[in-house]
């Protein structure tokens, strides 16, 4: 091979051959730092979705931890009903507890700040300002727990099966959007158009081996344990009985600062109890460890005995001053039922709050009156001049109340004959084209009986029903009781398959993009969008929620102005919520000085060896 020098030696042609070639890549060299200063490249190693991320770079591990626990000991934990597969992501059948932390994620949270992002399988991003693609760096140490590494090769498989096998909403979400590996680990995400919020949803996604899932489909039940990477494998199990997760000895990503004191436990075993009465029992009894009391009653009235009175067992009442999750009864807005606002507000008349919350639940709860349950966001008094300018153009799609009234649920004395309400409820229904013949409400053109059915989970704690209903006779109205298994009730939930049905809907501590998913009529097959909202009016909003994330001035105005149509419209009827965590455990566990905000941080805690030797040997 030739040398510079030599060409240039060689002839005058071949100079200027020679000088072309230089002045070719003289250009090359100036178009690409051009195009290096015209889209200057960021890189990061954690990221927020509001503010910047809590921890540094260096950090060793989270405050919430305790990097010196032991790791040790064996957990039984309990879950009610019953379980037939190990595929969380399968679109029919009841998949088994903790079915999907088998899989690590690229990035994972921190329970102490909202819409974080630290490394766990990715090291470290590279992106544009704009964020319209992204480039991840995979650690050269992840593995699956086979020991096979995880590759760009696998990140790049995993999303293009969920879009092409997994739920509708996700295909839905991700319309357009592309992962590629680049190299052996390097993956590229691309999205048709710059969306900061789309573009970090990605960070959660669960990594999938190729070598396993190329062979199963994603939306299809799995009788078996699938491979997976995270800390814990399905040692043993016996379908919709028992599950047993022993920790991964030799797990890649124990030492990680994301990991590190977590994850403590030598095996968690999950027991399956098809009645939550039995389960409390059984907890007492010692057959299992740890238990979070979603009863106010059982909390008030059974939590006592031999065992409590020697502190054997241990109760825990915290107040939560997080973002909470708030229960509702979903209207199925598909049924022309339910499509007058009118009714669905009458309806709502009929449940009594005051007189439950003390006959029922020894006042335990508090009455839900927002989608932004304990978060500046939650709408309160009246629309300030933010919201305004942005209900105005909206006037006329949106319950003209947004504009003039503060938004309160029904209350009423709590003496249980709520007479006034019920008045109030007779009118509206009236106004509605519904009139009481014989003690029966009927439509005043079809005759049509008032009738509907109200879709229950077998097994869950339903004691709000029958006063419920009872009050709903008074007023006309039959309401059916359908106790169903879990498995046909998940059925009916994604077909819509219901004319109301009792919801939790999650707590978000700001408004995000996952706001789509819930209430946009794009998303009208997703399973989340439980009441099957269809309003252009809250498409806008929730629209211009997604086109203004990592805004905090912009949020404010914006979720509020969300809280009063989602709520003026009663979509939902409000039931209760607790800022109260209130579970009881046996006394073999110890726990870090700092408990993380958003979380009761159980796969923090150790066994400790001191605190069972006191016990009884069998509750050891």
């Amino acid at each position: 091979m030739l040398c510079w020098a030599q060409v240039v030696l060689y002839s005058t042609a071949g100079a200027y051959r020679l000088m072309s070639v230089r002045i070719f890549a003289a250009l090359v060299l100036s178009a690409l730092s051009f195009g290096l200063r015209a889209e200057a490249l960021n890189e990061s190693y954690a990221f927020a979705l509001l503010g910047e991320p809590k921890y540094a770079t260096d950090f060793s591990h989270f405050d919430y931890v305790n990097p010196a626990a032991p790791k040790g000991g064996d957990v039984r934990l309990a879950a009610i009903g019953t379980y037939d597969n190990f595929n969380r992501f399968a679109t029919r059948g009841v998949p088994g507890e903790r079915t999907m932390e088998l899989y690590d994620t690229l990035f994972t949270n921190s329970d102490d700040e909202p819409g974080s992002y630290y490394p766990l399988i990715a090291e470290s991003a590279r992106f544009p300002a704009d964020m319209r693609w992204m480039e991840l760096d995979i650690n050269a140490r992840a593995r699956f727990q086979d020991g096979s590494p995880i590759t760009a090769a696998d990140v790049a498989f995993t999303f293009n099966k969920f879009m092409t096998e997994g739920v509708p909403q996700f295909r839905s979400y991700y319309k357009g959007v592309t992962v590629k590996a680049i190299s052996r680990l390097t993956v590229r995400i691309e999205l048709p158009k710059a969306n900061r919020e789309q573009i970090l949803s990605l960070l959660s996604l669960r990594v999938l081996p190729e070598s396993f899932w190329k062979n199963h489909k994603l939306n299809e039940p799995l009788s078996t344990p699938p491979l997976a990477s995270g800390p814990y494998k399905i040692a043993d199990y016996r379908l919709g009985q028992y599950i047993t997760y022993q920790r991964v000895r030799d797990y890649w990503a124990a030492n990680l600062p994301v990991n590190r004191g977590r994850y403590n436990f030598d095996s968690i075993r999950y027991d399956y109890y098809l009645d939550d009465k039995v389960s409390l029992e059984a907890f007492k009894a010692g057959a299992y460890d740890f238990r979070i009391e979603p009863s106010p009653k059982s909390w008030a009235t059974q939590y006592q005995g031999g065992n409590f009175a020697r502190n054997y067992i241990i109760k825990q009442d915290e107040t939560n001053q997080a973002a909470q999750n708030t229960r509702w009864l979903a209207f199925n807005l598909q049924k022309s039922l339910f499509a007058d606002r009118r009714v669905r507000e009458a309806i709502g008349l009929a449940f009594d709050f005051n007189w439950m919350n003390k006959a029922l639940y020894y006042n335990a709860y508090q009455r839900a009156d927002s989608y932004f349950q304990n978060t500046a966001y939650a709408a309160r008094g009246y629309p300030d001049a933010a919201e305004l300018a942005l209900l105005a153009p909206l006037k006329g799609q949106i319950p003209p109340e947004v504009f003039t009234s503060i938004y309160q649920p029904p209350s009423s004395d709590g003496s249980g004959n709520d007479r006034q309400n019920l008045l109030k409820a007779t009118q509206l229904l009236k106004e509605a084209g519904w009139v009481v013949k014989n003690q029966k409400l009927v439509n005043a053109k079809t005759g049509q009986p008032f009738t509907f059915e109200l879709m229950l989970l077998s097994g869950s704690n339903f004691q709000y029903v029958l006063p419920f209903r009872h009050n709903l006779k008074r007023l006309g109205i039959e309401m059916q009781i359908r106790e169903i298994d879990a498995s046909q009730y998940t059925r009916r939930m994604r077909e819509r398959d219901f004319d109301m049905m009792s919801t939790v809907y999650m707590a978000m501590p700001f408004p995000s993009a996952d706001l789509q998913i819930l209430w946009d009529s794009q998303y009208i097959d997703s399973s989340y969008n439980t009441a099957g909202v269809k309003d252009p009016a809250v498409d806008s909003l929730v629209r211009q929620i997604a086109a203004h994330q990592g805004d905090e001035k912009a949020l404010l105005p914006l979720g509020r102005a969300l809280d009063r149509v989602l709520t003026w419209n009663n979509y939902m009827l409000p039931m209760w919520y607790s800022n109260h965590d209130r579970y009881a455990y046996w006394d073999k566990f110890s726990t870090p000085p700092i408990r993380p905000a958003y979380a009761i941080g159980f796969d923090n805690w150790w066994y400790d060896v001191n605190k069972a030797a006191r016990l009884p040997a069998q509750r050891q």
